[in-house]
């Protein structure tokens, strides 16, 4: 089984989600601001995040390409996985608008709510109602045509949805703390611009890692889901 994996920067790898998808069976295809027309017919295609904007495919028309595919394979009810990025190409190929935040950038780590609809969801029951996730994104998206929301925070209210058998997660659930450290290492200027503390930042790290076994749990059932899926 293939799993293709849009991929927008070098450090914003599969993290947890690699193993999980590896130990159900999948095989990963790696493309790097790019797409193949057999992406179509993969039986996974998981599209990862980024700091450009679906808005944005003028300046980045790799971004118009995997929307395309998106739209082909929810069309033929073919899985999708969309994270951060991902997740607002997922929402905006299913007819969703996506636009800057009004309620301002959310990074760092904290918690999502899930919603009684997803405490019944096949991938999300057994999670505990309040989850504590990597966040670093300014964009978010209205309500997906057809979608069933599945988790909020008290920024912003679309956080994840199940669409089908697609899956879209706005914040980061594939992040360890070492790899969110890096993260902030590397955006550190851009985070000084946002006026966000860097070292309260990395003060938050000990709570992700310590919430990794639970969310390395959930990937597991996610992995397993699409298995399932295209089985």
């Amino acid at each position: 089984m293939r799993a293709v994996v849009y991929q927008h920067e070098e450090h914003e790898g599969v993290g947890l989600l690699g193993p999980a998808l590896t130990e159900v069976g999948f095989t990963l295809v790696h493309r790097f601001r790019a797409v193949r027309h057999e992406d179509v017919d993969a039986e996974l295609v998981v599209v990862m995040g980024g700091p450009m904007g679906v808005y944005e495919a003028d300046q980045h028309p790799f971004l118009r390409d995997e929307s395309s595919i998106l739209m082909e394979r929810l069309a033929h009810e073919r899985p999708c996985l969309g994270i951060c990025l991902g997740a607002q190409l997922l929402a905006d190929a299913a007819g969703a608008e996506v636009f800057p935040g009004k309620n301002g950038f959310e990074v760092g780590v904290g918690p999502v709510r899930w919603t009684p609809e997803a405490l019944k969801d096949a991938v999300i029951t057994g999670a505990r109602p309040r989850c504590t996730v990597a966040h670093w994104h300014g964009d978010t998206f209205k309500a997906v045509p057809g979608a069933t929301l599945l988790a909020s925070t008290d920024r912003y209210t679309q956080q994840a949805f199940r669409l089908g058998s697609s899956y879209g997660f706005q914040f980061h659930l594939e992040l360890t703390a070492r790899e969110l450290g890096r993260w902030f290492e590397l955006g550190a200027e851009d985070l000084a611009l946002r006026h966000k503390d860097v070292t309260q930042l990395v003060s938050q790290l000990p709570r992700l890692e310590a919430a990794e076994p639970e969310n390395r749990e959930l990937l597991q059932r996610l992995a397993r889901h699409f298995a399932q899926a295209v089985r």
